[in-house]
């Protein structure tokens, strides 16, 4: 089946994402101060004068981007919905799911690179990131850990605790970020491994 031609108003709404999906390799493979405007234009096939329609600066460019990168995990987690009753399996299976949409995911690897590599340079995007993206993942955790007190399945909830529990993730993810795929990783191994040490400081 022959591919609909675009009009030229679907193109116009299509141009800024495609240009942002293009800054989001550009920028992942060479960082920000080493991409070029131009080589971001040239994968979506426009001029460097078109990337500046929509985007004044390079650096307004790259926050968009960051924004729009983001945007699919932020989705993913507005939209998972309670999984079981039982806290600890709760737990698990919120775990699983951050493996899979950030561990496994190789934009949200990426992503998380380069906020690493260039978050001194946008600290008020960083602050907006952490609000957007992180803070949520912790208000996820930290619920499921005060339903278990409550439950008397767990036996505190300190106010850091999330982030303790959020830890071995990050860790993981990191191990993804520098050997890819070169170094095995048993993803129901490190999940397995990962809970039961949260949960012999955890259980009642």
């Amino acid at each position: 089946m022959a591919k609909t031609k675009l009009t030229r108003a679907e193109q116009k709404i299509q141009r800024p994402l495609q240009i942002l999906d293009a800054a989001f390799e550009e920028f992942t493979q060479r960082g920000f101060a080493a991409t070029r405007v131009e080589d971001i234009a040239e994968r979506v096939g426009v001029t460097k004068g078109t990337v500046y329609v929509y985007f004044e600066t390079k650096e307004a460019l790259f926050e968009a981007m960051v924004k729009h990168a983001s945007v699919p995990f932020q989705e993913a987690l507005s939209a998972y919905g309670r999984k079981s009753d039982d806290p600890v399996e709760e737990l698990r299976l919120l775990l699983e799911f951050l493996f899979d949409t950030l561990v496994d995911n190789r934009r949200m690897r990426e992503l998380f690179r380069l906020i690493v590599a260039e978050g001194a340079k946008f600290p008020d995007l960083i602050d907006q990131h952490h609000d957007t993206l992180i803070a949520p993942v912790f208000a996820r955790i930290h619920m499921i850990l005060e339903e278990g007190v409550a439950k008397k399945r767990f036996r505190a909830n300190p106010p850091e605790l999330a982030k303790v529990v959020m830890s071995p993730m990050v860790g993981t993810l990191v191990f993804r970020l520098i050997f890819d795929d070169r170094r095995s990783l048993d993803k129901h191994a490190v999940l397995t491994i990962h809970l039961e040490l949260i949960m012999r400081g955890l259980l009642a």
